[in-house]
């Protein structure tokens, strides 16, 4: 299947993916100590002045705490690099996704993961829901350029403890495919097992994928497969909400018990009209709108799963009225600390599969907020960090 990227760049106006050719140019700001400490907490810029796509917050505690996934954009990275192998400019010069990095509140890179000769590109990292995974794309020039034009996709999982690679597919994946991958928490890796199966590369069959498909600017719909049950074979297509069936979809999200998502709609024509939508893994399921309450800014955009003390919480940002779904503002100033540029809210929510359309998802309490300001790359499961990205990337540590 042949695909071509060359107007990706409108998608960046709705997804949090950074897919235009043209990075963000941001103003060099000087940031003293004090100046990262109020009231909301403490503020660390990450990659500072330079553009982060994909932000995703560490669901590793032990090994990468404080810390946040995230893909570069462009030919220059402000970061602490831990080798020389890490270098901070591109050296082929082209302004695409080379690696996948995960920093801490220092800006240390503490885990990478370069690119391979004749890739061209990375696209949507995610934390796996268990600490040792990232799922994430992988462009390549169908005709073999290195000026990579003409690209496709395929879809990876990457293990954090040695860096070695699984495909899921190599080739026909749309460049928005958002995928996500839940894995059997207690599942541990044989160090002589086989990577080429996904019982040996993730250490359990109880493997399950999402991913959005369709065409290029037009991702679709949420393909789930279960490789404990049958499998590609056996993939399924999401039932969609009525009446939203040329809306696209942006990052479905698996919950922690593997069997619900939670993910964006966004109108086709209106990249600042959206919603979100908690839906079983399931071929008969329905999609169950997150509503918008009187106390909202907006529709619920970028939410995120979390699990805390045995309790289940869905996490969003919301954003002032004609806005996109996307951090522009220096969030290290005072003045944008106050809700007017956003704000991030958490409601407990109770998931019962294979309940009745009614009982399937039953919300708890009322809407709670976290921060008022935008994260929109998830909180860390001890609670202490928020993470965000696009123009600007941060970890907030909440108070």
């Amino acid at each position: 299947m042949k695909k071509n990227s060359l107007f990706l760049g409108l998608l960046s106006l709705t997804l949090l993916a950074c897919y235009s050719p043209d990075p963000f140019v941001a103003e060099t700001t000087e940031v003293s100590e004090s100046d990262k400490i109020s009231a909301i907490g403490k503020i660390y810029p990450i990659n500072k002045d330079q553009q982060v796509c994909n932000p995703s917050v560490s669901q590793d505690t032990v090994n990468y705490p404080a810390s946040m996934l995230w893909l570069n954009f462009g030919g220059t990275l402000n970061v602490n690099a831990p080798d020389s192998v890490y270098t901070l400019h591109q050296a082929d010069g082209l302004d695409l996704h080379d690696r996948l990095t995960v920093v801490d509140t220092a800006n240390n890179v503490k885990w990478y993961f370069m690119r391979s000769k004749g890739e061209c590109e990375f696209q949507d990292p995610e934390w796996s829901t268990h600490a040792n995974f990232i799922v994430a794309l992988r462009g390549y020039d169908i005709d073999g350029s290195t000026a990579c034009h003409n690209k496709d996709f395929g879809i990876f999982a990457v293990r954090m403890s040695d860096k070695k690679r699984f495909w899921f597919f190599e080739k026909n994946i749309i460049s928005e495919a958002t995928p996500h991958v839940w894995v059997k928490p207690s599942a541990e890796t044989e160090k002589d097992g086989d990577a080429s199966t996904v019982e040996g590369f993730f250490g359990t069959k109880e493997v399950r994928l999402t991913y959005v498909d369709g065409t290029e600017n037009h991702p679709l719909d949420i393909v789930f497969i279960d490789f404990a049950n049958g499998g590609k074979e056996k993939a399924i297509k999401l039932n969609k909400p009525v009446d939203r069936g040329d809306w696209r979809i942006d990052s479905p999200l698996i919950s922690p018990d593997g069997n619900f998502v939670v993910y964006n709609m966004t109108m086709q024509s209106d990249e600042k009209t959206w919603e979100a939508y908690v839906q079983e893994l399931s071929k008969d399921s329905k999609p169950v709108k997150i509503e918008r309450t009187k106390d909202m800014m907006s529709e619920p955009a970028q939410p995120h799963w979390f699990a805390f003390n045995g309790r289940l919480f869905v996490l969003w940002t919301e954003f002032p009225a004609g806005s996109r779904m996307q951090n522009r503002v220096n969030l290290m100033e005072a003045s944008a600390q106050d809700g007017s540029a956003g704000r991030t809210v958490m409601r407990e929510i109770r998931l019962t599969a294979g309940a009745p359309a009614d009982l399937a998802v039953e919300w708890v309490g009322e809407n709670k907020e976290i921060a008022p300001i935008p994260m929109m790359g998830g909180r860390s499961p001890d609670g202490k960090f928020l993470a965000t990205g696009t123009d600007n990337a941060y970890l907030l540590k909440l108070p």
